[in-house]
């Protein structure tokens, strides 16, 4: 019987930056949060390189 994948690792990978007061923060659909950043730039940075290297 061959090995079953969970189909949560076939998924792509969607992220999107999120406000929380003056910090955002970078989360994906695969439940991955990225730390609190003041720079919306660098959550964004943090959510590419999740997609890039989930």
């Amino acid at each position: 019987m061959p090995a079953q994948q969970d189909p949560a690792e076939d998924a792509e990978h969607r992220t999107a930056t999120v406000e929380q007061g003056r910090f955002c923060a970078a989360r994906c659909s695969c439940g991955w949060r990225g730390p609190a950043r003041r720079a919306r730039s660098k959550a964004r940075t943090d959510a590419e390189e999740h997609s890039a290297h989930p």
